[in-house]
Parts: structure tokens; sequence; C-alpha cells
């Protein structure tokens, strides 16, 4: 479990790096949409490529059609990258206005959330998981985090109109997890999975793309530096690694240990890289302690020494 927490950690680091980074594509192109077009089509095609040496991977559509003739999945568990197209969007579009960190607050609340039904409901590989007094007391722990660590942004009167999109981008998170994992489990292959997540969400986006472009034109020419073509590459590891994590987790717990990842490189960023207008204050660093905390609490890894305190009060 130790190992899956710590992934998940990392998982949610990629995450906000991927949120600046497409966020600061978006900013360049001055078109989110574009932004989004170049950071899932590029992933596509790195996969692709990997799926051309993969015979792993392309067997894992035969088990993947036998999932859906036997019932084990159902198409709509296919389309989780339309979530994941959202997100992307979401990401070029408002990353860069509101900052990684209220972007994180908006994307956590809606994650949190999702988390939460689709752990009850067990439509996660893992089956159903109860809602326990340390799984929602760790949810609301996390709420307070991400809260906490935004709060002189929240004071600072920033365009709270535009955390609607991100919000609904975290509310599918949890639903693309899910479906994800499920998709992974059928084909035996992070891979297949990762790869159907980018073709669909790719497809989306090209579609939007287009409508978009139709309305407003061509975007500003693309900008020279390699780093702001990365997302799609940072996307690939986080979508297959939590594929990889979320059967070992559930839903919510994953949810929790990515929303940790991401407060910490939110932090990081805004302390070595900070956008304009943006700092790391106590209150940032204190809600992503508090975030770890959250997870902590939610994994029952905080009994074993409630415990252990217990005891050494009854020796005393």
């Amino acid at each position: 479990m130790w190992v899956a927490l710590v992934a998940a950690v990392v998982c949610g680091a990629l995450m906000s790096v991927q949120s600046r980074i497409n966020g600061e594509l978006g900013r360049r192109l001055d078109d989110g949409f574009s932004a989004a077009v170049i950071s899932f089509g590029s992933g596509l095609v790195i996969l692709a490529v990997a799926l051309a040496f993969s015979k792993r991977g392309r067997a894992g559509f035969a088990g993947i059609r036998a999932a859906l003739r036997g019932g084990a999945l159902k198409w709509w568990m296919l389309v989780g990258g339309a979530a994941g197209a959202f997100l992307v969007l979401s990401q070029g579009l408002t990353a860069a206005i509101l900052g990684v960190a209220l972007f994180t607050v908006a994307i956590v609340a809606g994650q949190t959330t999702s988390s939460l039904v689709i752990d009850v409901i067990g439509l996660g590989p893992g089956g159903k998981h109860p809602l326990t007094a340390a799984r929602v007391t760790g949810a609301v722990l996390a709420l307070v985090a991400v809260a906490w660590s935004v709060s002189s942004q929240l004071a600072g009167g920033s365009s709270i109109w535009l955390v609607v999109m991100p919000l609904a981008a975290g509310l599918g998170i949890g639903w693309q997890q899910a479906v994800n994992g499920r998709v992974r489990v059928a084909a035996d292959s992070a891979l297949t999975s990762t790869f159907l997540n980018f073709l669909v969400g790719t497809a989306v986006l090209v579609i939007a793309w287009g409508v978009h472009l139709a309305a407003v034109g061509l975007p500003e020419p693309l900008p020279t530096e390699a780093w702001l073509y990365l997302g799609g590459a940072i996307g690939c590891v986080f979508i297959a690694g939590t594929a990889i994590i979320v059967r070992r987790t559930g839903v919510l717990l994953l949810s929790l240990a990515t929303i940790a990842g991401q407060l910490s490189a939110a932090l990081a960023l805004d302390l070595l890289l900070p956008a304009a207008g943006r700092h790391a204050d106590a209150a940032t660093i204190g809600g992503t302690v508090l975030a770890f905390v959250a997870v902590a609490v939610a994994s029952g890894r905080l009994a074993p020494l409630a415990r252990l305190a217990r005891r050494a009060r009854g020796e005393q």
C-alpha cells in the first residue's frame, strides 16, 4: 500500500507540472483548444509508437473485446479519455489565469466528491469501498488542506467564475480513473488502456478544436521552447500510473494521494518558478502538509500509531 501511495503522490505531482506546461502553452498560443490538441495528440503519437513495439499491448485489445462480449466491460467504460480531454482543455483555458494553486483547488473539490461516490457504488476495479469515519475524515481534511493552501489567492479577488470549468474536470477525474482501471484489468496492459484513453481524448479535442478554429481562426505561431510540448508525455505516465494503482488503493485513496502530490508540486513550482502575481506563503505550506495527513488518515496508517499512544498512556 505504501508503494502504491508514493506512486500516486508522484502521479499527482506530474499532474501539477502538466497543468503549468499546458497552461503556459495555451497562454503563448492565446488558444487553449490548440494547446489541448497538441498535448493529447503528442501523447497519442508516443503511445502509438510504444504499442507498435509491444506485443502484450497489442494483445490487450483481444482482452477488451472478450470483456465487452462477456459483459465485464460496458462500452461507456472505454471513453474515459473524454474526461481527460476536458481536463487538459481546462488546463489550457484557465490554469494560466487562475494559477496552478487555485486551479488545483477546483480540481480537488470535484475529484474528491466523485471519488467518494465511485468507491461507494464500486465502479472501480477494486470493487466497493464503504464509507468509514477514516475515509470521510481524510476526504474532508483534503478539501480543507487545498482551501487553506490557496486561501490568500481566494481572498485576493481571483476570477472565481473560471473555477467552474476545472471543478467539472475534477468530477470527471474520479470516473476516468475508475473506468481506465477497469479497462486495464480487462486488457492486462496499462499501455493498451492508456492508448485507448488518449485515442478517445484526442478525437474529442480535434472535433472541438475544429469548431473553435472555424469561429476564431488560427492561433499564434508555435513557441520554440521544447519544454512546452512535454504535457502529452507527462500525461501518458500519469494515466498509465493511475490505471495500475487504482486497483490497489481504490478511487478515493488514489485521489487523496494524487492531491497531496499536486499540492507539493504546486508549492515547488510557486517557490522555484513563480507565475506572475503568485507566491508561496505559510498557508500554502500548511495546506500541503495537511494533505499528507489526510492521506494517512484515510488509508488507516495512523491507526497503529494511535494504538501505540493509547498503550503507552495505559502503561504510565
